[in-house]
């Protein structure tokens, strides 16, 4: 019986070829998404070198590092050649790349629109597989001077608690805020629930001297404005 051949290691492969060498010599932009989450995989099995397992894992995420960004221990685990520490240095690395885009987004000045807000959100809730509701609170500058998750639940839906709200938007000093929450399901069209929320909320900040200024629901690439649609 032949063995396998030595060639399905990555260390007998030319420098030019080897992933770690090539992001040395070529830089980070010159390598292909395969290439990357090879490195992070090291080594491979004896059926596959880390590129090609790579491949196969991002083949079973079609293509997507978001799709591969949900992916839990336990699925990649179910790769041979990915053992519970490789599958845990894989969500670190994705997990890593996730709070980078959000960070970026936390130096926006000010809100201007939903745009703005969605830009600020996004990061946060639109890979979420449950529900979270959400509140960004605005100084009188309109710039978000914080953010905190206010509920998380199941996919049916979230506790909202108005009292906290409030309390959190007197002790920040904010003058308005901003509510969002996510539809893991994809949908974006608000739920009676969603509107019976959003004016409770209004009227009950309007006695504070607090502006709802909007309510958005996200997916994983789109929102759903309330104020761009006139239902606040």
């Amino acid at each position: 019986m032949e063995k396998n051949p030595a060639s399905f290691s990555i260390k007998t492969w030319a420098d030019d070829d080897k992933p770690r060498r090539k992001l040395i010599v070529k830089g980070r932009g010159g390598l292909s998404d395969a290439e990357l989450l090879a490195i992070l995989i090291g080594s491979g099995s004896r059926e596959d070198t880390a590129l090609s397992l790579a491949r196969k894992i991002l083949k079973k995420s079609d293509d997507s590092l978001t799709l591969l960004g949900r992916m839990s221990i336990a699925k990649l685990m179910k790769f041979k050649g990915i053992g519970e520490a490789k599958a845990v240095t894989i969500a670190a690395a994705l997990e890593i790349g996730r709070r980078r885009r959000e960070e970026a987004v936390t130096d926006l000045k000010c809100i201007s629109g939903s745009a703005d807000a969605f830009a600020v959100l996004e990061p946060v809730l639109s890979e979420l597989q449950h529900e979270e509701f959400w509140i960004l609170y605005l100084n009188n500058a309109n710039k978000v001077i914080h953010k905190s998750q206010l509920s998380k639940g199941g996919i049916t839906g979230t506790l909202v608690d108005i009292r906290l709200v409030l309390r959190e938007a007197l002790e920040l000093g904010a003058v308005a805020v901003i509510l969002a929450h996510n539809h893991p399901s994809g949908a974006l069209k608000p739920s009676e629930a969603d509107k019976a929320i959003t004016m409770k909320l209004k009227k009950a900040a309007e006695t504070l001297d607090i502006k709802v200024l909007d309510h958005l629901i996200v997916t994983e690439k789109a929102f759903f404005s309330f104020a761009d649609q006139h239902l606040i």
